[in-house]
């Protein structure tokens, strides 16, 4: 008598199995550039809004409250991309349903820790703002713009999270159409809040929250009832376990944290030498530079996956194939970005400011000598995401602290002192230089551990 065993019931196929080369690679990181690229595109045109129907203290008011938002922003980014990583790699090692476990998990903790922190901020709204160096001019429009958007740090904490999980699930198009329709509804609004309404700051930040709504409401309807490897069950993880996500995401949140210092630094800096005006023309480069960059954002999120997958079924033929594609998409992006930055510097600020005005002015001035943060800033994005891919979130950390934080701080306290505000613009492109060639040492010196080269 014979006996027979029952196949196991097959996985549906994983969209990261698939990608192997430049041209699917590029496919599979499309729709996350794209993302990105459109998410800093409405970012800029909320900028614009406010600019142009509302004035120049709400527009640096938005900057001085930036690094409380950017502390929010990190703590996401650090659950989704250690979160990402570790679930990517269950998957690529074929512990899908452990994947799913973690993956309910950090959900549920995006939505607590925004609860948290939103009662938090709202309770000690008047002490932020002051600490964050915001001037009597300047308080009363912090005031209605930061206490606005904390009503819907919930919504935000939660749609950072699904921005990397959609890409480990293999639907970064899906992530992309919700980005895309978040961003014309924030626009649309920005137009019906602040335009017709007249309400002022306030209307950009209420803009802003509605928006927020639209991924996190998506996601939730998608892995509530999708078929596909990922999607929502009873939430577990064990303490290790999310200590490794938070330790590998690490990186991210310090560079979201250092951002926010190093932007204090360059809204007080920017205050003692040029006032207001000079605030409002860092306003208008960090965003400038912001929407420039996030085409190697959106591609270092992309790709991460990919390399997590590969890294946790031990493909490391496809890996040197995916780094050595990453690698000429970085090069050949940095130049491009450079060059397109150079030539519509004047037109981009003309955008946010009139050419006759004193903001347009120190603005245009600050942008030609920052702009050459462009050639470096990819590679430096690239690295860092490729070691928290990696799960070595010691090197990441290591790479995004001294190009977020140490070296411009640094740069900061000294350069002025000598040079004024050029001291300030040099300060980025100086530290990105810089941590490029740390961030290829450390490529170099890990190769042979993770057969990437």
């Amino acid at each position: 008598m014979s006996t027979s065993t029952a196949a196991p019931a097959r996985e549906p196929a994983n969209a990261l199995e698939r990608v192997s080369g430049l041209l699917s690679l590029l496919r599979f990181a499309f729709p996350t550039m794209v993302m990105m690229v459109f998410n800093g595109l409405y970012t800029i045109v909320d900028v614009v809004f406010v600019a142009r129907f509302v004035n120049t203290e709400a527009l640096s008011a938005i900057n001085i409250i930036n690094p409380a938002m950017g502390v929010l922003w990190g703590l996401g980014t650090m659950l989704g991309t250690g979160g990402s990583a570790l679930i990517a790699r269950k998957m690529g090692g074929g512990d899908t349903a452990g994947a799913r476990r973690n993956f309910s998990l950090l959900i549920l903790a995006g939505v607590l820790l925004g609860l948290f922190f939103s009662g938090l901020g709202l309770l000690f709204l008047e002490p932020i703002i002051r600490a964050l160096g915001a001037s009597d001019i300047l308080a009363p429009y912090c005031r209605e713009y930061f206490g606005t958007l904390l009503l819907f740090t919930p919504a935000g904490l939660v749609l950072a999270l699904f921005a990397f999980f959609f890409v480990a699930a293999g639907k970064p198009a899906l992530n992309m159409a919700l980005i895309i329709a978040s961003g014309l509804t924030n626009t649309l609004l920005d137009y019906v809040f602040i335009v017709l309404l007249g309400m002022g700051v306030a209307g950009a930040a209420l803009a802003t929250g509605i928006a927020f709504l639209i991924p996190p409401l998506g996601g939730l309807c998608f892995f509530l009832y999708s078929k596909g490897p990922l999607h929502f069950t009873r939430p577990g993880m064990r303490l290790r376990e999310f200590g490794q996500v938070c330790f590998n995401g690490s990186s991210e949140m310090i560079a979201q944290l250092s951002i926010s210092v190093t932007t204090y630094l360059f809204n007080i800096t920017m205050l003692r030498l040029a006032g207001e005006a000079g605030v409002a023309a860092l306003t208008i480069t960090a965003y400038s530079e912001y929407f420039l960059v996030t085409l190697f954002l959106g591609f270092s999120m992309g790709v991460a996956p990919v390399i997590s997958y590969n890294y946790g079924s031990g493909n490391h033929a496809r890996q040197r194939r995916i780094f050595r594609s990453c690698l000429l998409f970085i090069c050949v992006g940095s130049i491009l970005v450079f060059s397109a930055a150079l030539l519509g510097a004047s037109r981009l600020i003309g955008i946010f400011a009139p050419p006759d005005s004193r903001v347009f002015a120190l603005a245009d001035q600050g942008f030609h000598i920052f702009v050459f943060n462009f050639l470096f800033c990819g590679y430096g994005i690239f690295a860092s995401s490729l070691f928290t891919a990696l799960s070595n979130g010691k090197v990441s950390a290591i790479i995004a602290f001294l190009r977020t934080f140490a070296l411009i701080a640094l740069f900061l306290l000294v350069l002025p002192e000598f040079l004024g505000l050029t001291g300030v613009w040099l300060a980025a492109p100086l530290a990105e230089a810089i941590s490029a060639l740390v961030a290829a040492f450390f490529v170099w010196r890990w190769r042979g551990t993770y057969q990437y080269l």
